[in-house]
C-alpha cells in the first residue's frame, strides 16, 4: 500500500505541475501575442515607423516579455542554466519556428497554388498550432530544462582525455 500512496502522490504532482506548465504557457503566450499585434500596430499605424522594422520591434519586445514569463512563471521551477544561454537557445527556437509557419504558408500558397485568404488563414493557424507545440516541447527541453546542464568536465576527467 505505501507503494501505491506514494505512487498517487508523484502522478498527481506531475499532472498539477505539468497543469501549471501548460496554463502559464497558454496565458504568457496570448498576452505575448497581443502585445506584438498592438506594439506593431502604434508602431507602424501610429507613430509612422517602416513596417519591416515595427514588426521586428514588436517581436523582439514580445519575444523578451515572453522569455521573461516563461523563465520566471511557466518555467519557474526548472534548471537556471545562465541568461545568455538561455535567451540564445529561446531566440533559436523562436527563429526555427517562425520559419516552420512561413515554409507551411508558401507551401500552401505556391506548392499548391491556393490563393483564397481563408485556405492561407487555415494553414496560417495550423502553422501557429504546431509552432506552439514544438515551441512548448523544446523550452522543456533545451532552454528550460528539468535539470541543470552537464556541469564542465572535472580536472580528474580532463586530465586523463588529455593523456
Amino acid at each position: 500500500m505505501p507503494f501505491i500512496a506514494t505512487l498517487r502522490r508523484r502522478v498527481g504532482t506531475t499532472w498539477r505541475l505539468l497543469l501549471k506548465e501548460v496554463s502559464a504557457f497558454g496565458v504568457v503566450g496570448a498576452v505575448c501575442f497581443v502585445i506584438d499585434l498592438g506594439l506593431f500596430q502604434v508602431l507602424y499605424a501610429r507613430a509612422g515607423v517602416p513596417a519591416v522594422t515595427a514588426k521586428l520591434v514588436s517581436t523582439l519586445v514580445s519575444m523578451t516579455l515572453a522569455y521573461l514569463g516563461h523563465r520566471y512563471w511557466s518555467f519557474s521551477h526548472r534548471a537556471r542554466t545562465g541568461l545568455r544561454r538561455e535567451y540564445t537557445v529561446f531566440a533559436v527556437v523562436n527563429g526555427a519556428t517562425l520559419l516552420q509557419g512561413l515554409a507551411m504558408v508558401a507551401f500552401v500558397r505556391h506548392g499548391l497554388g491556393q490563393e483564397s485568404p481563408l485556405v492561407l488563414q487555415v494553414a496560417n493557424v495550423a502553422s501557429i498550432a504546431l509552432g506552439t507545440v514544438i515551441r512548448y516541447l523544446a523550452y522543456r527541453r533545451w532552454v528550460f530544462p528539468a535539470v541543470a546542464l552537464a556541469a564542465p568536465s572535472s580536472p580528474a576527467r580532463g586530465a586523463r582525455s588529455a593523456a
